[in-house]
């Protein structure tokens, strides 16, 4: 936390291509955390600053959001729920293999255990024929957090949160579109000019100033160790890898997926 992301509209560009943000909380009390993965790109910064504001994001989770919630719904409230919008899904999304594999992993090791629930929305073919294969390959425990549901999942998740706390993606009976529904106002959860983001960037240019009182804050992303990822996590992205490029060759893809290439720069 005592390193910030700057310049601001640095920064800006970081959160408009890794897009995550909180809605609401449920019934239970528990902090509505939605990730946009159909549409992040991760395309305007190092996978260095990427995978800092993740764990900037779970700090400000741990240490602010679910103490908050604690106190506001008067008992201990230790987990989230996430919703995982699936609109504009790829096969480019290949390139994401490795960050998202890497981000996996410090969760596994840093922060068990921390979601009780993964809704998924707006699913498109891609991400059905990969679940498919994928699945099978998860532990049980993981298995049973994973729902997968209709379109944009209005309905079923009115059953466990209000409307105010539904992301902006699943606002739509039907099946929903955060590219669409992005439109800059503060409804949309994953704009650094809502609420929760102003909340967090506060928070860690407090948390920089708390560290070296008066001195000039320099750019550039502190450098983290990348864990190795677990056995598990490795068969998981390689069968991924695998669908993809069988699903690629059924729609004439195969010459362009082979060509990917995962930046890790």
């Amino acid at each position: 936390m005592q390193k910030q992301i700057i310049p601001d509209e640095f920064y800006r560009g970081i959160r408009d291509s890794q897009l995550v943000g909180m809605s609401g909380y449920s019934k239970e009390g528990l902090p509505v955390i939605a990730v946009g993965v159909g549409l992040s790109t991760f395309d305007k910064a190092s996978i260095h600053y990427y995978v800092q504001s993740h764990i900037q994001m779970n700090e400000y989770r741990d240490r602010v959001i679910l103490p908050s919630a604690t106190k506001r719904f008067g008992r201990y409230i230790g987990t989230c729920i996430k919703i995982l919008d699936m609109t504009g899904l790829k096969f480019s999304a290949l390139n994401q293999i490795k960050l998202l594999s890497v981000i996996s992993t410090i969760d596994d090791l840093n922060y068990p255990e921390k979601t009780e629930t993964y809704f998924i929305v707006n699913a498109p073919y891609i991400f059905s024929a990969c679940w498919k294969v994928v699945k099978p390959l998860l532990q049980e425990r993981t298995r049973k957090k994973v729902q997968v549901l209709s379109g944009s999942g209005r309905d079923e998740l009115l059953k466990i949160m209000d409307y105010e706390s539904l992301p902006h993606f699943c606002r739509r009976e039907g099946s929903g579109s955060s590219r669409h529904s992005r439109n800059g106002t503060v409804s949309d959860c994953f704009s650094l000019d809502h609420a929760f983001h102003q909340e967090l960037y506060n928070y860690t240019k407090e948390q920089a100033a708390l560290r070296q009182p008066g001195a000039p804050v320099k750019h550039g992303s502190f450098h983290v160790d990348f864990p190795e990822p677990g056995p598990e996590d490795v068969k998981i992205a390689e069968t991924i890898e695998s669908e993809f490029q069988r699903l690629g060759d059924q729609n004439g893809l195969s010459h362009s997926l082979h060509e990917l290439k995962i930046n890790v720069d």
